[in-house]
């Protein structure tokens, strides 16, 4: 299966509060809860580009399944890590506490992070 496409923010949960635990001002926080983002994603066998524009904000990140890569974090941070792929529709890592799931299902993309008893989740449609 392949990741490959275009996707829409449709909607998602515990945006604020989960923004508001990994440290963002609440000003770029009220900015960005009620902006569609738009992810778009390369995947060339093991290899995935993912771009994600939010307004005027974007977020390229680049990785290696099973290979360390860094990547660029919600909050602008940059860190190391691994992804790997559960299946053929799951991407899986652990960054900095947290658990990030990326998993499609036909034209559905549920992106859910979960850090101790907060989880964000976030669900795009194939555009």
């Amino acid at each position: 299966m392949s990741f490959t496409g275009k996707y829409q923010l449709q909607h998602q949960e515990n945006f604020e509060p989960f923004m508001k635990a990994l440290g963002l001002p609440d000003d770029e926080i009220q900015k960005g809860k009620d902006l569609k983002s738009i992810s778009e994603i390369v995947q060339d066998g093991k290899k995935f580009k993912i771009t994600v524009t939010t307004g005027s904000k974007v977020v390229k990140n680049e990785f290696t399944i099973g290979e360390e890569s860094e990547i660029e974090m919600l909050n602008g941070e940059k860190t190391k890590v691994v992804v790997h792929m559960e299946g053929n529709n799951k991407l899986v890592t652990s960054v900095k506490g947290m658990k990030s799931v990326t998993e499609l299902n036909g034209d559905t993309i549920t992106y859910t992070m979960t850090m101790g008893d907060l989880t964000l989740k976030r669900v795009s449609k194939r555009i």
